[in-house]
C-alpha cells in the first residue's frame, strides 16, 4: 500500500505554543487515526519527508512518530515504513458497553468468555450488590478485543435471576447491557472509580503486554430503573490503547 501524501494529514503546528513540537504532531496524528483520516493499514512517509514537510528536525519527527508507536497506533516495520495498526478508544463518561462503543467507533469487537459461573457472595460483593452474604450471583469473566487485538480483561457479577438468561454464546456475541435490557433489565444509572495500575503478569499474558505495562482500572457499581443494583464490575484496559475522555465546565 502507498504512503498517504504529506498533505492529506493535516498537520499544523504552532512554534511559539509551549507544547512540545513533536507532542503537537503526535496529537494530530493520532486525531487523523481517530477521525478515519488515517486508516489501518495506512503508511506514513518516512522521517525525513515528515521532517521537511513540517520544518522540523527529523528527531522531533522520529519523537511523534514513537509517542503512537508506544500508544499502540502505529508500528514500524524494517524496509517497509511506519503504519497504522489500531486506532486508540477514547470512551466518554456514559452508561453504554465497550461493545457497543467499539462497535459505534468503526472497530470490530470480538469476546472470549474465561468464565461464566455462579459464586456466593462474600461480605465485599454482597456490599456492592446490597445482597446477604452468601447469596449465589452470577460471576463473568472475558477477554475484549477489539480488531483482533485484546483490549480488556473484564469481570463482572450479577444477581442470579439476571445470569441465568446469560450464556457463553450471547456473551460471545453481544454486550452484557444489550443482554440486560432483551431479558427487561434496564440500567440507568452507575457509580464508577477510574484508577490506573501496571499489569499482573496474568494480566499481561492476557493482553500481550510486557509484566508491569500501564493498565486503565474501572470498578462500577450498575443500577436499573427501580433503584436494585444489578451490576458490580472490575474491567482492567490496556492504557496505550484507551483512554476516558469528559466535558469539565467552570464551577463558578
Amino acid at each position: 500500500m502507498a504512503a498517504m501524501a504529506i498533505d492529506e494529514l493535516g498537520v499544523t503546528l504552532n512554534p511559539t505554543s509551549p507544547v512540545p513540537l513533536y507532542h503537537q504532531i503526535a496529537d494530530q496524528l493520532q486525531t487523523a487515526i481517530e477521525t478515519g483520516r488515517l486508516n489501518k493499514g495506512d503508511f506514513l512517509p518516512s522521517e525525513v519527508d515528515l521532517a521537511e514537510r513540517w520544518s522540523v528536525s527529523r528527531p522531533t519527527a522520529r519523537r511523534a512518530i514513537q509517542q503512537l508507536v508506544d500508544r499502540g497506533m502505529l508500528v514500524r516495520k524494517r524496509g517497509v515504513g511506519t503504519q497504522v495498526v489500531a486506532s486508540h478508544v477514547r470512551r466518554g463518561v456514559k452508561l453504554s458497553s465497550l461493545y457497543d462503543d467499539l462497535a459505534s467507533a468503526g472497530r470490530r469487537p470480538t469476546t472470549t468468555v474465561i468464565h461464566l459461573g455462579t459464586v456466593e457472595a462474600d461480605d465485599e460483593l454482597a456490599t456492592h450488590l446490597e445482597l446477604p452474604p452468601g447469596t449465589v450471583v452470577t460471576t463473568i469473566e472475558r477477554v475484549r478485543y477489539a480488531d483482533d487485538r485484546p483490549l480488556a480483561i473484564m469481570h463482572n457479577w450479577v444477581p442470579h435471576d439476571i445470569g441465568e438468561a446469560l450464556t457463553e454464546e450471547r456473551l460471545a456475541d453481544d454486550g452484557l447491557y444489550s443482554l440486560m435490557r432483551a431479558s427487561g433489565v434496564r440500567p440507568l444509572e452507575a457509580t464508577q472509580v477510574i484508577e490506573s495500575r501496571v499489569a499482573t503478569d496474568q494480566e499481561a499474558e492476557a493482553l500481550n503486554l510486557e509484566p508491569g505495562a500501564p493498565l486503565l482500572t474501572i470498578q462500577r457499581v450498575l443500577r436499573d430503573e427501580s433503584g436494585r443494583k444489578v451490576e458490580f464490575a472490575r474491567h482492567a484496559y490496556d492504557a496505550t490503547q484507551y483512554s476516558i475522555e469528559t466535558t469539565v465546565v467552570e464551577g463558578g
